[in-house]
C-alpha cells in the first residue's frame, strides 16, 4: 500500500509540475505569437534596408535603428564585459574575507538590481549635460554598466566551481598566481563566462529607457558616436505611439526583429553550454 501511495504521489506531483510549467509557458508563447501575428507582414527589403520615411508617408524602414543597436550594444559590450571578467576575477580568486571584498560583492549584487532608467539618468547627468547634446557614447556607457553585474557574477561562479586540483598542480609547477588564474581556471570557465556575457547583451538588447536619455533617436544613418542615434528599442516606443498605423506595423516588425535577436542569442548560448562527450566514453 505504502509504495502504491508513493507512485501516486509521484505522479501527482509530476502532472502538477507539469500543468504549473504549461501555464507559466503560455503568456510567454502568447506574446511571442502575437508579435510574430502582427510583424511578420512589415518585414520586406525595403524595411531592412531603408530609412524611416517622414510622418504621414508611407514606406520607409528601420535600418538605422538595426546599425544604431548593433553599434551601441557593441560598444557597451566592449566597455562592460572586460570589466565584469576582471572583476569576477577578484571576487573568485583574489577577493578574501575582508570589508573591502564584502564590499565589492554586496555592490555587485545590488547593481543587478538596480532599474535600467537609473543607469539612464546616471550617464544622462555625467555625459549628456557635459557634452549638451544626446550622444551613442552615453548610451554605451549606461548599457555597459547594466552589463557588468551579470558578466561579473558569471564569472566568478564559472571559476568557483572549477577544481582546486587544478589550481594546486599549478602551484605546483610553480606557475605564477596571474597565470594560474587567467590561462587555467579562466580557460576552464570560459564556457560560462561567454554564456554570462552573451546573456548581458540579450539583456540590453531589450532596454529602452537608458537609452531615452543618452542616444534618443534619430531618422538619419549614424553620422559618429558622439551624436544622437538610433535604436530599435526607441522606434518601437516612438512609432507604437504615433497614432499612424504604418508606424503601429513598423514597430511591431522592430519587435519581431528584437525578439529574433534575443532568441538566437539564447540558440546560441544553449548549444555553447551543452555538455560535449568524447566519444567511447
Amino acid at each position: 500500500m505504502r509504495m502504491i501511495s508513493r507512485k501516486n504521489t509521484d505522479r501527482l506531483i509530476a502532472w502538477l509540475s507539469l500543468a504549473i510549467t504549461i501555464i507559466a509557458i503560455i503568456p510567454l508563447l502568447w506574446i511571442i505569437g502575437c508579435v510574430f501575428a502582427n510583424g511578420a507582414s512589415a518585414i520586406n527589403l525595403e524595411f531592412l534596408t531603408d530609412t524611416p520615411a517622414p510622418y504621414g508617408e508611407s514606406g520607409g524602414g528601420v535600418a538605422n535603428a538595426i546599425l544604431g543597436t548593433l553599434v551601441i550594444n557593441t560598444m557597451a559590450s566592449l566597455f562592460g564585459i572586460p570589466i565584469g571578467v576582471l572583476t569576477g576575477m577578484y571576487l573568485s580568486e583574489y577577493a578574501s574575507s575582508g570589508k573591502f571584498s564584502s564590499v565589492i560583492r554586496a555592490s555587485v549584487e545590488s547593481f543587478s538590481g538596480v532599474p535600467s532608467i537609473i543607469f539612464g539618468i546616471f550617464a544622462f547627468t555625467l555625459i549628456v549635460t557635459t557634452v549638451q547634446h544626446y550622444t551613442a557614447l552615453a548610451a554605451s556607457f549606461a548599457l555597459g554598466l547594466m552589463m557588468v553585474p551579470i558578466v561579473a557574477k558569471a564569472t566568478e561562479e564559472s571559476m568557483r566551481v572549477v577544481s582546486d586540483d587544478m589550481r594546486e598542480a599549478a602551484i605546483a609547477l610553480g606557475i605564477p598566481k596571474w597565470a594560474r588564474t587567467v590561462k587555467i581556471v579562466l580557460g576552464v570557465a570560459r564556457g560560462g563566462v561567454i554564456t554570462g556575457s552573451l546573456l548581458a547583451f540579450a539583456r540590453i538588447s531589450g532596454e529602452t529607457a537608458p537609452l531615452l536619455f543618452t542616444s534618443l533617436f534619430s531618422f538619419y544613418w549614424p553620422t559618429g558616436i558622439d551624436q544622437p542615434m538610433a535604436t530599435l528599442q526607441v522606434l518601437i516606443y516612438n512609432f507604437a505611439l504615433s497614432g499612424y498605423p504604418d508606424r503601429v506595423l513598423q514597430a511591431w516588425g522592430a519587435s519581431l526583429l528584437l525578439v529574433i535577436l534575443v532568441v538566437a542569442i539564447n540558440v546560441v548560448v544553449k548549444f555553447a553550454t551543452r555538455p560535449k562527450y568524447k566519444e567511447g566514453v
